[in-house]
């Protein structure tokens, strides 16, 4: 019996894999790179849909000389495509991880206080378009030119970019060949997994924990690994002396208490797990050409072999069969018709199906590509991913620029992305800072029957303020008792 492959493909290979086809298109590489390449880094940013909330000007006012000329050192140096090719994201559609703040780079100010370039994602309630954004926090809370209400505007300890320069740095995006080599990124079990596909990097833990511990100024110890929901591993970088290459072991449970083990450096995301585009090679599921070529010139240099992915087979989705015959359907003036029909015989048609008589088969299918075409799907990963760009020049590839949308599934995605714009435009304004639970909760003369009829039902969570969490807790709820 054949064996399935498509079975056998990891659940987080599958997300990159749809992550590499669509969150980079290829028109967002080029046009970020072309600007790079002439010293444009705020361009490249814009390319990239990448948000500068910087001003440089203050920075030097607030921080001196100093800091700003290595903020806009790094900035020049700054591959704002291949940041957003390496960003956090959660499965299984491979979106941005929404409400993080990633630390990039760590400068020392006059005051003492060390300063980081943060890249942010908004939170999931205004993600659309999966913009990102650039930031300085001073530490504190204090965040320099960027919109004030962020869910969580501090640098996150799991995933932070900081010690992986490699990873947006285009000046040191080489680095993966000695860090990520072949070997050295195969993905290996934790001791509490026995899956060979599983994504972790356990052979590069003791090196990265090494350069995790030096950065935050402490000997050899202890730090964490997080392995998923509520699971973590307590682990323990030792080492005879200096002239040995340092290993790893786990520390057994109970020796720390539980409020050490909170305080332990946390061992990034991107240093515990293996590199995704060097499985993606392995087993086929994408070619190099399709990689970023950053990525792909890392790679290669590493001496790990490109594998090929399967090359789809041409077809016409356009062809009908049409009263015994093969008809087709082809773009002509702008517009999906068919070609094979006399215009003033569709026009009969079209009028024969507006009095309620039966459509051609041409006709028929002429209307379903333009209600629910085949390559929906290709065009809603896209909306997902903020190429909205790409997603109308599939459309228009297979309808026409000049054809009008019927009501649909098409539509409904088309409608759905317009009106996730304007929740992130309000976001990026300030004009939506509050929960948005505060809002229909506070407004005692909306009943709580008028809020269920309009769709609306808040969500109890830690950032839910608290009058609305008591408001919506205390409701009262129906009891039943039995008659005596």
């Amino acid at each position: 019996m054949a064996h399935h492959f498509a079975n056998e493909i990891p659940p987080h290979l599958l997300m990159w894999q749809r992550v590499r086809e669509y969150a980079v298109p290829p028109s967002m590489i080029e046009n970020a790179t072309a600007r790079r390449a002439v010293g444009d880094w705020a361009g490249a940013c814009t390319a990239a849909r990448v948000y500068v909330d910087l001003d440089l000007r203050a920075v030097r006012h607030d921080h001196g000389t100093d800091v700003v000329t290595r903020l806009r050192a790094d900035l020049r140096r700054l591959a704002p495509d291949l940041l957003r090719w390496h960003m956090p994201r959660i499965a299984p559609d491979g979106r941005l991880r929404p409400g993080l703040t990633v630390s990039l780079a760590r400068y020392r100010g006059s005051g003492g206080t060390p300063l980081h370039l943060v890249v942010r994602t908004p939170p999931a309630r205004a993600d659309a378009g999966q913009h990102m954004s650039l930031a300085l926090w001073a530490g504190s809370g204090t965040t320099t030119g960027v919109v004030g209400h962020h869910p969580h505007p501090h640098p996150d300890r799991r995933f932070r970019l900081d010690l992986h320069r490699r990873l947006w740095d285009a000046a040191r995006s080489h680095e993966p060949a000695a860090r990520h080599g072949a070997e050295e990124a195969r993905a290996l079990s934790p001791s509490e997994q026995d899956s060979q596909d599983s994504p972790w990097a356990v052979g590069n833990w003791a090196a990265e924990a090494e350069l995790l511990l030096r950065a935050e100024g402490l000997p050899r110890g202890a730090f964490t690994v997080r392995l998923g929901a509520r699971r973590h591993a307590v682990l323990e970088l030792v080492a005879p002396d200096d002239s040995h290459v340092p290993t790893v072991r786990p520390l057994p449970e109970g020796t720390l208490p539980p409020w050490e083990v909170a305080a332990l450096p946390v061992l990034p995301e991107v240093a515990a797990r293996a590199l995704p585009d060097l499985e993606l090679l392995r087993r086929g599921l994408i070619s190099a050409e399709r990689l970023h070529p950053l990525v792909a010139s890392a790679l290669a240099a590493a001496g790990s072999a490109p594998v090929g992915g399967p090359v789809p087979e041409p077809g016409d989705p356009h062809r009908v069969e049409c009263r015994g015959e093969l008809h087709r359907i082809a773009l002509r003036d702008g517009v999906l018709t068919a070609v094979d029909h006399d215009p003033a015989q569709l026009r009969r048609e079209e009028l024969l199906v507006a009095l309620g008589g039966p459509a051609l088969p041409c006709l028929r299918a002429i209307d379903a590509v333009h209600r629910d075409p085949e390559a929906l799907p290709a065009v809603r990963e896209r909306l997902r991913h903020g190429d909205v760009a790409g997603a109308l020049a599939v459309v228009e590839g297979l309808l026409g620029p000049g054809a009008i949308l019927r009501d649909g599934p098409l539509r409904t995605e088309l409608e759905s992305a317009a009106a996730r714009r304007v929740d992130h435009g309000l976001f990026r304004s300030g004009l939506v800072a509050a929960h948005p639970a505060a809002g229909a909760a506070a407004d005692e003369d909306v009943s709580v029957e008028g809020r269920a009829k309009a769709g609306h039902r808040p969500r109890l969570d830690r950032r839910t303020p608290f009058p609305v969490r008591r408001k919506l807790s205390s409701r009262s709820r129906p009891r039943t008792s039995l008659a005596s």
